[in-house]
């Protein structure tokens, strides 16, 4: 049995006939893929390192940093979770250069089928990783926008009509029943006609309507969903092992339950496998 060990980060994924898998432990990338039917080992050594400074932490805010760089940097701001609060327009940025980079530029509002109909925003270079992400068999771009205030405007009026969450356990169960999403997307337009029509002449020419894009679908490397949900923690459980039956999303299924790799970015693991 072959151990590696190194830090935790979200798994890297690549669109395919299914979705490729690669898990990060520091400089190391684990192909998943080949190992789904084989017995795999986590086991958390204790040791906790910020994803950003390096700094040894007891436990970690924001995937994976340590207080200091939470209250620091502008990607783990309140704004990047309520994308309608960004407030880099107003110089109160805690990082201008990042904000310039990653907010003041192209966002995608999206809709996608993870266990039921989501909107979503994203970068426009997350495309289609964030929807695979969030364990998407179904995903449409509906809007392009100049910033992401933009995008955050048009998610605040859209998820009055559908949901922006997705239901991870839901998802885990099996795949989503299909949905017309290009349907959806122009009952959406329709029960928002006013409010869009109030945005789209408030921002004029930095937003463009999608709507002739078509529905992509993800397949996801998986032999067998769980019956029953049970959520593993290296918190609270430092060795998790058993067989791998699949992936999808950002979590590992093992016949003994699901985890989240994610949220345990800047963990130092033992992987076997």
């Amino acid at each position: 049995m072959e151990t590696y060990i190194g830090h935790l980060d979200k798994m890297k994924v690549a669109d395919g006939e299914s979705v490729d898998y690669h898990l990060p432990l520091d400089e190391l990338r684990i192909h998943l893929n080949p190992l789904l039917g084989m017995q795999v080992r986590l086991q958390f050594t204790g040791n906790i390192h910020c994803c950003n400074c390096g700094n040894k932490i007891k436990k970690t805010y924001s995937d994976g940093h340590c207080y200091p760089c939470t209250m620091r940097l502008a990607s783990c701001d309140m704004c990047i979770l309520r994308p309608e609060t960004c407030h880099y327009d107003k110089g109160t940025c805690r990082e201008p250069d990042w904000g310039l980079r990653n907010c003041m530029t192209d966002h995608y509002v999206y809709l996608a089928n993870t266990a039921g109909v989501k909107v979503g925003i994203t970068r426009h270079t997350n495309l289609p990783s964030r929807w695979i992400d969030q364990g998407a068999t179904q995903a449409i771009p509906i809007l392009r926008v100049s910033t992401r205030l933009q995008s955050g405007m048009f998610e605040v009026m859209l998820k009055k009509h559908v949901a922006d969450k997705t239901n991870w356990r839901e998802m885990l169960k099996g795949p989503a029943r299909n949905v017309d999403l290009e349907e959806r997307r122009e009952l959406l337009f329709e029960a928002c006609a006013d409010q869009m029509d109030d945005l789209l002449g408030q921002y004029e020419d930095e937003v463009e309507v999608l709507d002739e894009e078509e529905t992509r679908a993800f397949q996801y490397p998986v032999l067998e969903y769980p019956e029953k949900i049970r959520s593993l923690n290296l918190d609270k459980n430092p060795k998790i092992e058993g067989r791998l039956t699949g992936i999808k999303g950002q979590y590992l299924i093992f016949d003994a339950g699901v985890i989240n790799v994610r949220k345990f970015t800047a963990y130092e693991v033992e992987f076997s496998a």
